[in-house]
């Protein structure tokens, strides 16, 4: 756990030099985006344009590209293995050379403070000491191998509700201690960009957005930190011109238009921004361009990175053994297995927005499955729904009206005029780069429904529009929406009118669609066709499902969210699993003891029949690899050794921060320093299992731990393997406060530092664990950082409930740092 520090990748051009070369229209050009992904170049000093690329789940590159999709973060977060994070940010290097990337927009080390966190998945963990622990070796692999890590969303965006508007209202102390503690960390090891949010934070001294906070940016970030690297908007988050350039923002992103498109150049020509603020940001780009080989010497791509292997490694690694009463895993070698479920039949692989990639691979469970037990028949059926929408409308036989396979599409310009027109083979939800004097789209197209029924066929779009359906008008609307629509939860999440038809037949789309101008972003549209079809009602669905696990040898049911649940843009309404899948996991327990329950979600859902089944696995939204990952824990290739990086709540009721809605613009962290597992602890509140758990398949007894101090405090753990199998242990060691501080002033307890060991069977190790180096430290406002003296109880366990032996540590004085 100890942090690291990047040295330079390779020989750079001198940033200095560079800077005096510059004329100031090109300094101000470097400081806003050249276009959506890219910051100007200025060739004749052989400077490139710098590229940047989403995301926290794999590195996107150009829109028409495949790439590894990854494992969502909190599939990481569960790995608790910092070498394997490393490993994870090599991937990441070699994704982005393969890509043409430069800069790749993660981690987002922003903590899973409410369950309901739209962009819950997208975060390591609950916890800031965890959270930095493993995202500190991902950004120096990956940077060691010339490719920058911008680190998000900085800082105290930890929810998706309102959060362009919304002001965080955290006091200092839970600023420093919680939420600013990863990006300290980050910036110590060398992180090369922050990206700053979209949000505004009240610490009680100063209340502005973000990008115009000038004590968090200039006064913690880059004067008390040092960090020398480029501090970058989120996209389309700068809302003025001198607000972010007095605060510390360096770059605007996208660009080239936007307030430092339409009005930097002016302000540095009327004096309002000095050539010292201009150079200083500058020389920021220039050097993250050195770093990324945009200028200078550049960077040699990383070779030798098994990018597949990483993926399917953290997708066993990362599998959370929530309970396996009667050892069930390994599988053995079942003859018949039951795969049951609608998330086994369709994963939900990657959440929505800035994770969202078009996967390299695809593999299904059941093949996965086929392949990891030779000779045994796999079974798939649905047995209910996971959706609380249709699935999109299959347009692969749909003709245009003139009897062409595909669907035809015009622009048009404000008279109505057509600016262009064409047939497409498929329709995507989102049609990107259109013409600027494109004002709407009209979509027509004749789609066959070949099953027997009522079929419900549903549009969702937003903005003005009209769709009609078989010649009715089903969806209209004269509102025209804003060009900041894209920041806005109505328009990621548009609700879907629903139409019934009968079918066998033919159905008949005309839908005319406003395109969207957004600031910072390509002209756009939106449209989303759903498809319902007929079928067997909840009831027979269930009965088919009971029918497949009773005649198995093993069920596996895989029950989880969709997209619909977690993404970018809006927050969770609910912590149920969607559809009747809680009914149908009753209804093979029923008839199959041999039944494992795989939770395919990225973020807490209730299983209230958690106590009924006797083998649940937490399975993550687990990328490209997650089919192969899968079967490699179920068939005893990989031991699943996740433990959970956040709190399982058992009631939504007990849940410490049950939403993020702001009260009058505000989003008031009440709950101070005990973030997640800590305020289950000060509350006292039992959960379905607790921060830190995970079984694995063996047994472990905790034999002798021993506290000493060096430059940081360092816990000696003896642990003896008592099961029949080689395993893997998470060591957790967690701090409590003296006897005789003053109730409420620090955590019931909190995680002071781990370590993962592998042992064989039978075998006793003994484990180094170093606590975190700030791991005793509190924040005095007025006075900074200190370590008050004490005894301090260091309890040692394998979660934050689960805790076995008890050592301590002794501070004689009081210390200010």
């Amino acid at each position: 756990m100890a942090l690291d520090t990047v040295p330079p990748t390779a020989p750079a051009a001198d940033p200095a030099s560079l800077l005096v070369a510059l004329t100031r229209d090109e300094k101000v050009a470097l400081l806003v985006g050249a276009d959506m992904w890219r910051t100007a170049a200025v060739p004749r000093l052989g400077l490139r344009s710098v590229v940047m690329s989403d995301g926290p789940a794999g590195v996107r590159g150009d829109a028409v590209d495949s790439s590894a999709s990854f494992p969502a973060p909190s599939a990481l977060g569960a790995t608790w293995d910092v070498t394997l994070a490393a490993r994870v940010g090599e991937a990441f290097a070699a994704e982005a050379r393969r890509h043409g990337v430069d800069v790749v927009l993660a981690p987002q080390v922003n903590l899973q403070r409410t369950p309901v966190g739209g962009r819950h998945f997208e975060c390591y963990s609950e916890d800031p000491v965890l959270t930095a622990a493993l995202a500190v070796p991902l950004v120096v692999a990956a940077q060691r191998r010339g490719v920058g890590m911008c680190v998000k969303h900085y800082v105290a965006n930890d929810s998706e509700t309102d959060r362009t508007r919304c002001v965080s209202h955290v006091d200092e102390r839970t600023l420093r201690e919680v939420y600013l503690a990863p990006f300290e960390a980050l910036v110590a090891a060398g992180a090369w960009s922050v990206m700053g949010a979209y949000n505004g934070v009240d610490d009680g001294v100063e209340r502005a957005p973000v990008l115009e906070h000038r004590r968090l940016l200039t006064g913690v970030l880059k004067q008390e930190w040092g960090f020398d690297g480029v501090l970058v908007s989120d996209w389309v988050a700068t809302r003025s011109v001198l607000g972010p350039v007095r605060a510390g923002m360096d770059l605007q992103m996208p660009g080239p238009d936007g307030p430092w498109g339409d009005g930097l150049a002016a302000a540095v020509a009327a004096g309002d921004v000095t050539e010292a603020e201009l150079d200083d940001k500058a020389l920021r780009v220039l050097r993250l361009a050195g770093r990324v080989g945009a200028v200078g010497a550049p960077v040699v791509p990383p070779t030798g990175v098994d990018v597949r292997g990483v993926l399917r490694e953290l997708v066993a690694r990362s599998l959370v053994v929530l309970k396996d009463d009667d050892r069930l895993l390994p599988l053995g070698r079942p003859a018949r297995i039951a795969l049951v479920g609608p998330n086994a039949v369709a994963p939900f692989l990657a959440g929505g927005g800035s994770s969202a990639v078009r996967a390299d691979r695809h593999v299904t469970l059941d093949a996965a499955l086929a392949r990891a037990f030779p000779g045994a028949v796999v079974e798939l059926v649905a047995g209910g729904v996971s959706r609380f929408t249709a699935p999109p409308l299959d347009l692969s036989a749909a003709t245009t009206p003139a009897g062409t396979p595909g669907v035809h599409v015009q622009l048009l310009d404000a008279a109505g005029a057509v600016l262009r027109e064409w047939v497409a083979d498929r329709w995507d939800e989102d049609v990107p780069d259109l013409p600027e004097a494109a004002v709407a789209a009209r979509l027509r197209t004749r789609v066959p429904l070949t099953a027997p029924g009522v079929h419900g066929v549903g549009v969702a779009t937003v903005g003005r529009h009209r769709v009609l359906v078989d010649g009715r008008e089903v969806s209209a609307s004269d509102r025209l929406v804003g060009e900041d629509v894209v920041l806005d939860s109505t328009y990621n999440h548009p609700a879907a009118v629903m139409v019934p038809v009968t079918g066998p037949g033919v159905v008949d789309l005309d839908a005319t669609v406003q395109v969207v101008h957004p600031v910072g972003y390509e002209t756009f549209l939106r449209l989303r066709l759903r498809h319902d079809e007929p079928g067997p009602a909840p009831a027979r669905l269930r009965a088919q499902a009971v029918a497949a696990a009773a005649a198995a040898d093993v069920a596996v049911v895989v029950v989880g969210t969709t997209e619909e649940v977690e993404s970018e843009g809006w927050d969770r309404t609910s912590l149920d699993l969607p559809g009747d899948q809680d009914a149908l996991v009753r209804a093979v327990l029923a008839v199959q003891p041999r039944t494992v329950v795989v939770v395919n979600a990225g973020a807490p859902v209730l299983l209230p029949w958690l106590e009924q089944a006797r083998c649940v696995v937490w399975g993550w939204l687990g990328g490209q690899e997650w089919a192969d990952g899968l079967a490699d824990a179920l068939s005893g290739g990989v031991e699943p050794s996740g433990r959970l990086p956040w709190t399982l709540p058992a009631r939504a009721g007990d849940v410490p921060v049950p939403d993020a809605v702001p009260v009058d613009g505000i989003v008031d962290y009440r709950e101070g320093v005990d973030v997640g597992h800590r305020a289950w602890d000060r509350r006292g509140l039992v959960p379905a299992a607790p921060f830190g758990h995970g079984l694995g398949w063996t047994t472990w007894q905790y034999v002798a731990a021993e506290a000493r101090r060096e430059s940081d405090v360092v816990v000696a753990v003896t642990l003896t393997n008592t099961g029949g199998r080689r395993g893997r242990e998470v060591v957790q060691v967690y701090v409590e406060p003296p006897a005789g501080t003053r109730p409420g002033a620090r955590p019931v307890r909190w995680l002071g530092g781990f370590a993962v060991v592998d042992a064989d069977a039978g075998a006793t190790t003994t484990v180094q664990v170093r606590l975190h180096p700030h791991a005793l430290r509190t924040w005095d406002t007025g006075a900074g950082w200190a370590t008050p003296p004490g005894t301090y109880p260091l309890r040692v366990g394998r979660s934050s409930r689960d805790l076995r032996l008890t050592t301590q540590v002794v501070i004689s004085q009081h210390s200010q740092q």
